[in-house]
């Protein structure tokens, strides 16, 4: 730790009016800020920090200028609280890690829960790790060190290892004293549950707090506890452990090893971040965009969106060689050039219907067993609905713009057909990549507009070609 005078003895801070209003960040507390940076008055700068929530601090430091953002870092150092860490945006996170001093990271780890002090020092290269690592305490390493030996997205890296268990035969006076006696250090900041063990160690049920404040002190665990709604495994995906909190409706849940015994717990507000991350993560991924922080530079954005680009050049090559097939039909009929963005356009948007439909089922675990072959259905049927519907509009349309019945004919049918395509490649596509273990919001977009495209144009260009020639 650092052992630098409390410079909170010594400096008055930044006035509170300012810094009051925890969910606004205001331009007049970010400008005091900046100057109370530029004065190197650390006194100021860590009050408004501690006073703020941690994510509010986080957006405080994310809105500064990138000079005074490294000055704040600089000066704070042992005094960043690490919760405030955890809330910065992955790349103003990366930044802060940079500049503080491994001492000031170490600080910052050893107040942690282990699943937070492993997300931070994740960023870290392995010999800086190591470094830091070396500065906590040997039971804070050998926490964070178990939790960083599991894959990054898995629940052994979501897990906290602090949590509270008592033997199954124990009362709930025997509990409750015992709550009362330990260090504050040793219990974890937020827990629901207590876990009621065997002499091995090995899960039994679980009793919310709840229940031991309405049970009298005499009464044993094994006497009020349920059995665990579910028992997470260190190896699970976090994308599972997310679905099955959302299921079974938890605040958190015991994670155990092969042999049933309890290593840790995984509480309800990780699984929000996890939840928002995945959600987050399949929305970029259908527009086939990685995300893009305020701080992003442009030469990473270009590099993440640029494979996605370079896909798409591809598929309008392929779809203009298509439409090249057709060159004399088109030729002949120069209304065609003009109605083909139309059965683009509709075709399309009606596969990205589909597709965002497909995907928000398959991960939410509703297009499983018989639900697949009922969706399938209703999305075919959805579409052939839609595509007469519109068909209908477009014919008439098409009709009275070109003064030519049949030509309306022509885009009607194309439409109808190109539909029902859509609404079938755009449940199907994500169903089969799923099958074949490809993320199905990261791979699905390109494939499903692409062969829209294509079924579009073939089929329109050469109805045209068979009814209008």
């Amino acid at each position: 730790m650092n052992d630098a005078p409390d410079p909170q003895d010594e400096k008055p801070g930044i006035d509170n009016d300012a810094a009051d209003s925890a969910q606004v960040i205001t331009p007049a507390l970010i400008a005091q800020i900046v100057g109370a940076v530029g004065d190197k008055d650390l006194h100021a700068v860590r009050r408004t920090i501690e006073e703020l929530h941690p994510a509010d601090a986080a957006d405080l430091l994310e809105q500064l200028p990138s000079d005074a953002f490294k000055g704040a870092i600089e000066l704070l150092d042992h005094y960043l609280p690490g919760e405030t860490v955890t809330e910065l945006a992955d790349d103003v996170r990366a930044d802060a890690l940079d500049i503080l001093s491994d001492s000031g990271i170490a600080a910052m780890t050893e107040k942690l829960d282990s699943d937070d002090a492993s997300f931070i020092l994740n960023d870290l290269d392995e010999d800086r790790r190591a470094e830091i690592l070396a500065k906590v305490s040997a039971s804070d390493r050998a926490a964070i060190e178990t939790s960083l030996s599991f894959d990054e997205e898995s629940a052994g890296r979501l897990m906290q290892r602090d949590f509270v268990a008592a033997p199954v035969f124990w009362t709930v006076g025997q509990t409750i004293d015992h709550l009362r006696s330990v260090d504050e250090d040793d219990l974890p900041d937020t827990f629901f549950d207590i876990y009621a063990v065997d002499p091995g160690f090995r899960l039994q049920g679980t009793v919310s707090l709840s229940m031991i404040l309405r049970s009298s002190r005499e009464t044993t665990l094994k006497q009020i506890m349920k059995e665990a709604a579910v028992s997470i495994r260190p190896e699970m995906d976090q994308e599972e452990v997310a679905y099955v909190f959302q299921q079974y409706n938890l605040a958190s849940a015991p994670v155990v090893d092969e042999a049933g015994r309890l290593t840790g717990m995984i509480t309800v507000d990780d699984m929000v971040d996890v939840i928002q991350e995945e959600n987050r993560e399949d929305l970029l991924a259908l527009s086939g965009v990685s995300e893009a922080g305020v701080n992003q530079s442009v030469l990473s954005a270009v590099k993440a969106r640029l494979p996605w680009l370079a896909a798409t050049l591809i598929a309008a090559f392929l779809a203009s060689t298509v439409v090249a097939l057709f060159e004399a039909t088109i030729d002949q009929i120069v209304a065609l050039a003009i109605l083909m963005p139309v059965v683009a356009g509709l075709c399309g948007n009606a596969g990205s219907q589909s597709l965002a439909v497909a995907v928000r089922a398959i991960a939410e675990r509703d297009l499983e067993g018989p639900l697949v072959a009922r969706a399938v259905r209703r999305e075919i049927f959805t579409a052939l609905a839609n595509g007469v519907i519109i068909a209908v509009l477009s014919g008439i349309v098409t009709w009275l713009w070109f003064s030519d019945a049949w030509l309306g004919v022509v885009i009607g049918g194309a439409l109808v057909s190109t539909f029902v395509w859509a609404g079938l490649v755009g449940i199907l596509a994500p169903l089969i990549l799923k099958r074949m273990g490809v993320d199905p919001a990261v791979a699905s977009g390109v494939f499903v507009l692409t062969s829209i495209d294509l079924m579009g144009f073939f089929v329109f260009l050469g109805l045209a070609t068979v009814v209008l020639l």
